[in-house]
């Protein structure tokens, strides 16, 4: 039996760098999924949408309202001008939209961007919130790139995205484990602003440092480290518990507080990987193409790292929520309760219909 499959997958993360679209084949065969990356590209935001996502937190509540329609009109936009100049019509489209609140211990997680606002700019039938449902059922909300990881990526023991937050998945017996391991370019971006950069190219800034070894201590003391999983992070996590932290030490230099900043995002990925067995590692997302931390990682590291092509390191994530989609419409349960904490698996997304409005 085979089936074949197009959809477009967009993904915004944490580390505001812009939105990843990623237009996907996938294909079942024998029950093996395949996947090849047609066409992808980010479209990086512009300084008042990266200021309207970085401070939506704040807004009240009508406007936060407003916010999340007006979003979801950019992303249908960029989703229609992107499908007609590629000339592509998929089957679907799937969008992660972008994280204001996650705050699954109070029964709730929010991703902005409305998936009827897609729907309608490109009459394709979208699929949105996909973290929402298994908040409701007593979970995380997240990750869920881990079925992807199982499905799509079988040949690695461990896979390893490095964005805003670092996570892991990875199969224990016949359930698939994950967590998020800590911040990384949430972080690393942050103090990077601090001289006038926005993120750290492949870590010069961080590579001219020196250690904190305090700075290091309390970091790798957090609470959050000595507890067992389900877990996840947010950016409510990063500014109440993280940076409070680092912010003790301002009469350090930045180089000297961001180096150290490296030195904790390895040892707390390296701490993950000891408590899985595994034998090997995959490692995409924004902070694989950090040379520096990708050296500090292999030499910490008791297994073997491996870095993909440029097209997956690049848009894993938009490809995996390319592939929530087609399993939502497969009717194939996305969201694992081994992965979330959730009272039972679920199938992740609510889907918007596509119905494309004539504006002449």
């Amino acid at each position: 039996m085979q089936k074949e499959f197009v959809a477009l997958g967009l993904m915004s993360g944490t580390s505001l760098d812009g939105v990843d679209l990623a237009l996907c084949h996938f294909s079942l065969i024998d029950d093996q999924w395949n996947y090849s990356i047609e066409k992808a590209e980010t479209f990086p935001y512009s300084t008042a949408w990266e200021k309207k996502l970085r401070e939506a937190n704040q807004l009240p509540s009508i406007e936060l309202l407003q916010l999340h329609s007006e979003y979801g009109q950019y992303l249908g936009t960029l989703c229609d001008n992107f499908l007609s100049q590629n000339n592509h019509r998929p089957t679907l489209i799937a969008s992660h939209g972008h994280t204001i609140f996650h705050q699954p211990h109070n029964g709730f997680t929010f991703q902005l961007g409305h998936g009827s606002a897609i729907a309608n700019a490109t009459g394709i039938d979208t699929v949105w919130d996909f973290r929402s449902g298994d908040v409701l059922l007593g979970g995380q909300g997240a990750p869920l790139v881990p079925i992807g990881d199982r499905l799509l990526f079988p040949a690695y023991d461990i896979c390893l995205n490095l964005g805003g937050f670092g996570n892991i998945s990875f199969q224990s017996g016949e359930n698939r484990i994950a967590f998020d391991t800590t911040v990384v370019n949430m972080a690393l971006n942050d103090l990077a602003g601090e001289v006038g950069q926005c993120y750290d190219k492949n870590g010069e800034l961080g590579r001219n440092g020196s250690l904190i070894p305090n700075l290091l201590q309390d970091l790798n003391e957090l609470d959050y480290y000595s507890t067992t999983g389900p877990k996840s992070l947010g950016r409510e996590w990063y500014l109440s518990s993280f940076k409070p932290i680092i912010n003790k030490y301002l009469n350090y230099s930045t180089e000297d507080r961001i180096h150290t900043i490296y030195d904790h995002i390895a040892d707390q990925t390296v701490n993950a990987f000891k408590t899985t067995g595994a034998h090997n590692a995959l490692i995409t997302g924004g902070g694989a193409k950090n040379g520096y931390l990708i050296s500090l990682l292999k030499s910490k590291s008791s297994i073997p790292l491996t870095l993909p092509d440029e097209s997956t390191i690049d848009f894993k994530e938009a490809l995996i929520f390319a592939f929530l989609g087609i399993l939502f419409f497969e009717g194939i349960e996305g969201s694992l309760a081994s992965v979330t904490g959730a009272s039972s698996n679920s199938i992740a997304g609510v889907v918007s219909k596509g119905c494309k409005l004539n504006r002449s």
